[in-house]
């Protein structure tokens, strides 16, 4: 029978606890519009020690918790989904409402604008078809949109216009609060919600044609970046005590 294993793995909570590098707050509290009754989310990005990839199981690449409300990724995997321009992902980079952040955190953000492409308009644009066709659908079933929804949609479009011809995400909705506000408590037509969505998309559409964004993300600043945290992670995980074998040619 063999011994345990001398470092078992971490329960993943104790991964987002104790090795969080960035923490914010996102959700309608991020967007500018929260209300009494809006629940506090919280996103993060943990760096799991390099030593963890070492094994057969490897760590988680997310972790919901351990706080209700509360989603982390791993590092590599919330590179790999911004590189792909999620909306969700490149969104929390740019939150106003920073929690936690670490030096390894600020070296993330400091490649915010490395992970942006205009490949957002197809990302952001597939993601509301998507919002869309779920208006539909309730429409159908229930005779009216879930209004929220429609909100966040309306927002997203915002979001996706102005990022293309900006080159900065703007998360705050600033001045449209209101506005959307009106929409979420059902007090616009959806007629004119309709238009306004239409709106917003065929402006995004005529954006990316003259976006200051560039037409790829910069993928080999960002995997430098993950490869030297990873590297660095090894070290400190190594024994300062342990000897080191060196091979040499045998002699004869």
């Amino acid at each position: 029978m063999q011994p345990p294993h001398p470092h078992p793995h971490p329960h993943p909570h104790s991964l987002v606890r104790d090795h969080t590098i960035y923490a914010c707050v996102m959700g309608s509290r991020a967007f500018g519009l929260a209300t009494d009754d809006s629940d506090t989310d919280r996103r993060g990005v943990f760096l799991a020690p390099t030593e963890l990839f070492w094994r057969f199981e490897k760590p988680p690449t997310h972790v919901e918790g351990p706080a209700e409300e509360q989603f982390g990724w791993e590092l590599e995997r919330f590179c790999n989904l911004a590189l792909r321009a999620n909306p969700n992902i490149l969104e929390c980079l740019h939150s106003p409402l920073v929690e936690h952040v670490d030096a390894t955190g600020q070296e993330l953000l400091a490649l915010r604008g490395a992970f942006l492409s205009r490949q957002v308009h197809e990302t952001f644009a597939r993601y509301a078809l998507g919002q869309r066709k779920k208006l539909d659908a309730d429409i159908r079933t229930h005779g009216a949109p879930r209004w929220k929804h429609a909100m966040h949609l309306l927002r997203l479009l915002m979001s996706c216009r102005d990022l293309l011809r900006t080159g900065t995400l703007t998360v705050d909705v600033g001045d449209q609060r209101e506005p959307l506000l009106a929409v979420k408590h059902g007090e616009v037509a959806w007629t004119r919600v309709e238009s306004w969505m239409a709106r917003l998309a065929a402006e995004a559409e005529e954006a990316v044609h003259h976006s200051p964004l560039p037409a790829e993300p910069d993928r080999a600043r960002v995997e430098d970046f993950v490869v030297r945290t990873r590297h660095a992670s090894a070290l400190r995980a190594r024994p300062t005590s342990a000897p080191v074998k060196t091979w040499g040619t045998a002699r004869a």
